[in-house]
């Protein structure tokens, strides 16, 4: 049984070693996008209607205000305005992304940046 496990240690540290590097990859390439928006986008270029219940919406948030990227958020449960404009650009699914006049279902930042001409 030991000598099993002292075999599969060497496996279990290049997993280990790999799904950090992934992570730190990811984080670094996001800290990038980030501040690429940031760079490019103006208050008032990007409305995000969300929903109270989406947790992409959250994700979308949460990101946008860690790096700093301006953004306006309505909710359509909450805001008549909100849901109308959702409603009139195709009411598809929340978050939509009013970005510049171009509508965004979801939450993309590789398609947020392309609005911009970013990437």
């Amino acid at each position: 049984m030991r000598q099993q496990l002292r075999q599969l240690l060497p496996l279990v540290v290049i997993v280990t070693v790999v799904l950090g590097g992934v992570q730190a990859l990811q984080a670094w390439q996001s800290r990038g996008q980030g501040e690429a928006l940031r760079a490019a986008a103006r208050p008032g270029d990007i409305l995000m209607m969300s929903s109270t219940t989406c947790i992409f919406c959250t994700k979308a948030r949460v990101w946008m205000t860690e790096q700093r990227v301006p953004f306006t958020e309505c909710f359509v449960e909450q805001d008549a305005a909100c849901e109308a404009t959702f409603q009139r650009l195709g009411g598809r699914g929340t978050p939509t992304l009013l970005v510049r006049g171009q509508v965004i279902v979801g939450f993309d930042r590789q398609r947020l940046l392309a609005a911009f001409s970013v990437q």
